[in-house]
């Protein structure tokens, strides 16, 4: 499902010790990837390491806050030895729900700085290695939220539409050098960060995910960006859209043929 050729020696995953994150790092392992995990909280981390490692790749782990001033030079040192193939960006999360106005302002940009500064210092970084080798791949895992404006999460709706948008730029500029670029949207997934924010998946109706189908179809549709809606909720982004499913598939298949040039 995964060629490692392409997308190894190594991958790097931001926010990979639980949920989505640790997926990948199964599937990843499964295929002979070695990988960096990085993640704040140390004991999942530890556990998804070590059950990784069992199949025979190599592990390396950084309990890190992305928000630390340290963090990308840490990251940057700890894979400066190898060459990644892969860079997985699955950190991003609503750190502070508020309304705008209302709100803190430093808490805030807590929420830029995860989501918008990290992700753009890490894509920098591995993506221009990967241009001077002509592969690799990332992934940047985003959220229907970047769909629409949503009260008392306007800024976390606002940075995954961001994510989305240059995803899609992203994608055009490195097509040409072997690099794939995906934004991969999800809608509610069962992680246990989902179910530490208490949320009720057995709402009648409710579309839920499981980690590990999001993970692969992630993978499965890297090769194919720049932008890949998990889960079965193309309906939902269609709505949220102001479309139907329909008309976002096909607006969708037009802006990729203009990306493309065709």
């Amino acid at each position: 499902m995964i060629d490692n050729q392409t997308y190894g020696p190594w991958a790097v995953i931001a926010g990979g010790s639980e949920g989505v994150g640790a997926s990948f790092a199964h599937q990843l392992a499964d295929a002979g990837i070695n990988l960096l995990l990085i993640a704040r909280k140390p004991g999942p981390l530890a556990e998804t390491a070590d059950a990784v490692r069992a199949k025979g790749v190599t592990v390396r782990t950084l309990e890190l806050d992305l928000l630390d001033p340290g963090a990308v030079k840490a990251i940057r040192e700890a894979t400066d030895d190898v060459e990644v193939g892969l860079l997985i960006f699955n950190a991003g999360a609503n750190s502070y729900g508020h309304e705008f106005v209302t709100g803190e302002l430093d808490r805030i940009q807590g929420v830029i700085d995860l989501n918008i500064a990290a992700q753009l210092a890490l894509t920098h970084h591995f993506g221009a290695l990967m241009r001077e080798r002509g592969r690799g791949g990332i992934v940047l895992v985003g959220s229907l939220a970047g769909y629409m404006g949503t009260a008392d999460m306007s800024i976390y709706s606002a940075v995954k539409a961001f994510s989305r948008v240059f995803a899609e730029g992203l994608w055009l500029e490195l097509r040409e050098h072997g690099v794939h670029v995906l934004e991969l949207v999800l809608g509610v997934t069962r992680t246990p960060a989902m179910e530490r924010a208490g949320l009720d998946f057995s709402i009648p109706g409710l579309n839920v995910a499981e980690p590990e189908d999001v993970a692969r179809e992630g993978l499965e549709q890297l090769p194919h960006g720049p932008v890949w809606i998990a889960g079965g909720n193309e309906a939902v982004a269609a709505k949220r859209s102001g479309m139907d499913r329909a008309e976002l598939v096909s607006r969708a298949h037009a802006h990729h043929q203009r990306l493309m040039g065709r």
